[in-house]
């Protein structure tokens, strides 16, 4: 036990790599879990407030397309649709990363404890969902001087109908671009927690 402590001791890069891998794992997922896997209901809708009434697509009560029917359908606020939909993204996020990390590092010789795997899920989640949701995120940019930013890079977007719209968040903004840096920023931040956490377990044994 004592050589293996020693072993651990004298290798300081050991702690280093196991950082880049998880690091390199949450980066290589995040694209993948945050673009491709995510449902594209959830992506338009997942920032969504308000105490109006909308149904499970976003369209808000009263505002039915070509006058459709739509008696019966279940509604509920634009706050719990939000809310919704950014839980169900986070968990299939959260699915990917976790299982990249598991992946790689595994390929790597190296089995993370559980214990570091799920301090490092909790992070990535618990922080994108805060993220998504949009108002945490405004907030900060406001508060660091960023609106003027977010102002000047909007997207114009094409309707279905054809009409056009200036939108503030999604591909092409200045909120798009916040929201990535934040994600990778939180994804780093769990690739260390993880790996202090796997180390000081390597030195326990």
């Amino acid at each position: 036990m004592m050589g293996h402590k020693s072993a651990a001791r004298r290798h300081p890069l050991h702690g280093t790599a196991l950082f880049g891998a998880l690091s390199g794992a949450f980066m290589l997922a995040h694209r993948l879990a945050d673009q491709w896997v995510q449902d594209s209901g959830d992506a338009v809708n997942k920032d969504a407030h308000g105490a109006h009434l909308v149904y499970a697509d976003g369209v808000e009560v009263g505002a039915e397309p070509d006058g459709q029917d739509r008696t019966g359908w279940p509604t509920m606020t634009a706050t719990q649709l939000g809310r919704r939909c950014a839980a169900r993204h986070v968990a299939t996020y959260t699915a990917v990363q976790t299982a990249a990390a598991a992946a790689v590092t595994g390929l790597l010789g190296r089995r993370l404890p559980a214990r570091a795997l799920l301090a490092a899920a909790a992070i990535n989640s618990a922080t994108h969902y805060v993220i998504d949701r949009r108002a945490p995120l405004l907030k900060l940019a406001e508060l660091l001087g960023k609106t003027g930013y977010i102002d000047h890079c909007q997207a114009v977007r094409r309707l279905p109908d054809g009409a056009l719209t200036v939108e503030q968040s999604g591909p092409g903004t200045a909120v798009m671009e916040l929201d990535q840096a934040l994600h990778e920023l939180c994804g780093g931040v769990a690739a260390l927690v993880a790996t202090v956490l796997a180390v000081r377990a390597a030195d326990r044994e």
